[in-house]
């Protein structure tokens, strides 16, 4: 989706340089790095074409019922295209700083907020419908469409959905695109951790393992995204997001949490 794209695209980048963590502690030229070129690699080759696709084939619930063949603009295109690269860029370079500053941790929390601001919007997004826009798909098997209308979202709409031109669309791309991003990343990560055995190194924060990484990015990261969609509906944009970050700093962030043990607890 245009909307949650640019988060995605910055969480892989930030993703990739964080499972070659140990690599690039010493490296001075990060643009010319082999964990670098696969990022481009991916986001070049599966990330823009897919996106590409998904907007032209379904360009309403790629915009999140936003947007129409009649509406969408050229320059949209164009920049939607570039965005998911140029954050991926973004991402990795956040994070390759990070990373060369010592502060490894703080590297691999940004594919984590990469994650949640993706799925954040997905669940809640700028009305609370997020997930409404989501699970709706105006395209039927037969070409006509339908526009989204608020309010009409059921228990079945997921069921629905999921049996919907759309979501068969991306379940096919995702069988693609996801074993390449785990492979290649998970190359890095067996690649550091030889790196350290034949080393005097010890890195006290490294990689998630790939059943880890998934555990956080499409569960727990998941599960926090409908968590603080659920305070900003009780509590509303302010009191809600104020609630929601100290329950993630306290219980998941801070020394001795969740998240900050499991990132220490790998090395």
């Amino acid at each position: 989706m245009v909307q949650v794209d640019v988060f995605w695209s910055f969480a892989i980048g930030a993703g990739f340089a964080a499972s070659a963590s140990r690599q690039l502690e010493t490296e001075e030229k990060p643009f010319e790095s082999r964990s670098f070129i696969y990022t481009l690699l991916w986001l070049s080759i599966f990330f823009v074409p897919s996106g590409a696709t998904l907007l032209w084939g379904f360009p309403a619930w790629e915009t999140m019922q936003v947007g129409t063949y009649d509406t969408i603009p050229a320059w949209l295109v164009a920049l939607f295209s570039g965005t998911n690269v140029t954050q991926g860029i973004l991402g990795y370079w956040i994070a390759y700083r990070f990373i060369r500053n010592g502060k490894t941790y703080a590297a691999n929390l940004m594919w984590v907020i990469g994650y949640f601001l993706m799925f954040f919007i997905l669940i809640h997004g700028w009305d609370g419908t997020g997930y409404q826009r989501f699970f709706y798909c105006g395209t039927s098997w037969s070409g006509d469409f339908t526009s989204w209308v608020k309010g009409t979202f059921t228990l079945f709409s997921p069921v629905a959905w999921l049996v919907s031109p759309v979501a068969i669309t991306l379940a096919i791309m995702g069988v693609i695109l996801m074993p390449f991003l785990l492979k290649w990343m998970n190359m890095f990560i067996v690649e550091g951790k030889i790196m350290e055995k034949e080393g005097d190194r010890v890195y006290p924060v490294v990689p998630l393992g790939l059943l880890d990484f998934q555990l956080v990015a499409f569960g727990g990261v998941v599960g926090a995204a409908i968590v603080s969609s659920i305070l900003i509906h009780l509590l509303g944009w302010i009191l809600g997001f104020i609630v929601f970050s100290l329950i993630a700093y306290f219980v998941f962030l801070k020394e001795n949490g969740i998240l900050y043990n499991m990132f220490h607890r790998n090395a």
